[in-house]
């Protein structure tokens, strides 16, 4: 194990591979790996790879500082989250250079990650002084008891690289916020995002080993994180990504008894009734099918409008893609290649199925292998395996719904459920239909990508399970505990 100090000015010129974080310090491994640019496909730099040799010193680490960090203060630790909260505005400008590079992601979605994050930090840290036991009747003559919420001890959370900035920090912020200790990996394909959140709670007085940072090489994947699940010391472990992967963490957390918290893929329907106002309907399922390229768990994917009025909103949507990509602008950029191949795959499958092209070039090829335009498809049908494949694209379905049950019958013909929209000008309609989706969470006139500090965010089915945000988050890292006495 090496240190290394040249990184701690962030966006200064690199010596080496991008460190890893490890009881507080800069850690460089001979294990490393690259890292592309989805933008212009050329090496931005490298980054150290952790192996199980680094997940045991992280484990190791983080155990030995929950000894004194379970006991620290509220007020101790809301000011290390609210200097924190500062910093990153303050350094905003290397969380959005990273991102960008390292992810492809345009500005307005950085700006979203970043001030979201600072957000969602301060809403935290104003939280924790309010995280009561109880002290409940009990039968017995004599007798008493308390209830205590304590934490739980080592967590082992697990971000993905498509917002890298708030899933990162909602991945550890909620844990040590509740009096835990954290070993966090994140995405090889956004190590020097991860490492700037890191070098960000470690500057505003983070204690040593409280919060550890790790990435590796891809091949490295399964025995470093099957290292951190077996570890004794690890108590419960968060991982947010593909539902895939997600079965393989949750089943091998499950082997080894330990509790999950799960956020995963999502298959979103917004609904258009006949009654709503179509160019805000438009407007929002557009900005929710391709914001960040589609590349978001609670992006659009099915669009279901009443038959009534489908041709008008067809060509809103058609406008208002526009104003999220434009038609001479580049084609969004993808952070990997295979996810483009992915989409041109679903489409094709689609349109030999009789699926109807209604906006964009199926077969269109762009300069870059990691780029594809927005597309639009009509008459998408079941046999077709775009309809409940997940396309974490660009690449959304407008289906004609004869009614509400109608619709409410396609948005829960999925094995996912983690968010939904609803256009309609009737509050109570929205609601009833809400109330019917089968979804964490359900938007009236907004688009399906929402999250913010004050609400609960996860999913249902294979979405996931567990809540991040606000007490819902903090109550995920708390654990009960009874006590009895005699007087």
């Amino acid at each position: 194990m090496a240190t290394n100090g040249n990184h701690t000015n962030g966006s200064a010129t690199l010596s080496g591979p991008v460190p890893l974080w490890i009881d507080g310090k800069e850690v460089t491994t001979e294990t490393t790996f690259d890292v592309i640019s989805p933008s212009t496909s050329e090496k931005l730099w490298s980054a150290s790879g952790a192996t199980p040799k680094e997940a045991h010193q992280a484990i190791s680490a983080a155990a030995t500082a929950f000894k004194t960090w379970r006991n620290t203060k509220p007020a101790a630790i809301r000011t290390i989250l609210l200097k924190a909260a500062d910093i990153l505005e303050k350094r905003q400008g290397e969380a959005a250079e990273f991102m960008k590079k390292e992810t492809g992601a345009l500005d307005g979605f950085v700006g979203f990650n970043v001030h979201g994050t600072a957000e969602n930090i301060r809403d935290v840290a104003g939280r924790i002084s309010g995280i009561y036991g109880r002290i409940p009747s009990v039968q017995g003559d004599g007798q008493a008891a308390f209830i205590f919420k304590e934490p739980y001890g080592v967590i082992f959370a697990i971000a993905p690289w498509n917002a890298p900035v708030i899933l990162g920090v909602c991945s550890f912020l909620y844990a040590i916020a509740a009096g835990n200790t954290v070993v966090f990996k994140g995405s090889e394909l956004s190590p020097r995002l991860f490492w700037f959140l890191g070098s960000i709670f470690h500057e505003a007085g983070l204690p040593a080993g409280v919060l550890n940072v790790l990435y590796h090489r891809p091949q490295d994947a399964a025995e470093v994180t099957n290292t951190l699940i077996e570890a004794p010391e690890v108590r419960k472990v968060n991982f947010t990504g593909s539902t895939a992967v997600g079965s393989i963490i949750a089943s091998k957390a499950g082997k080894e008894l330990k509790p999950v918290l799960m956020e995963l893929g999502g298959k979103a329907s917004a609904i258009v009734c006949e009654d709503a106002e179509i160019e805000n309907a438009a407007f929002q399922c557009a900005l929710g099918s391709f914001l960040h390229a589609g590349q978001i768990c609670m992006a659009t994917e099915r669009i279901l409008v009443h038959h009534s009025i489908i041709d008008k909103f067809g060509e809103a949507l058609k406008g208002a893609v526009e104003k999220v990509y434009a038609k001479e602008g580049e084609a969004p950029v993808l952070v990997a290649k295979a996810t483009v191949e992915k989409n041109q795959k679903l489409l094709k499958d689609a349109v030999d199925k009789g699926a109807k092209v209604m906006y964009g070039d199926v077969g269109a090829k762009e300069d870059s292998a990691y780029r594809i335009r927005p597309v639009i498809i009509q008459d998408v049908k079941k046999e077709m395996d775009i309809f409940y494949t997940e396309s974490f694209g660009p690449s959304v379905s407008l289906i004609s719904v004869q009614s509400d049950e109608e619709a409410i019958e396609i948005a829960n013909d999925t094995d996912y459920g983690l968010s939904g929209a609803v256009f309609t000008e009737s509050l109570g309609r929205g609601l009833k239909i809400a109330r019917a989706v089968e979804s964490g969470a359900v938007h009236i006139n907004s688009m399906t990508v929402h999250d913010e500090a004050g609400l609960p965010h996860g999913g249902v089915k294979k979405s996931g399970w567990g809540r991040f945000n606000a007490e819902w988050g903090l109550d995920e890292f708390l654990r009960i505990k009874t006590v009895t006495y005699m007087m």
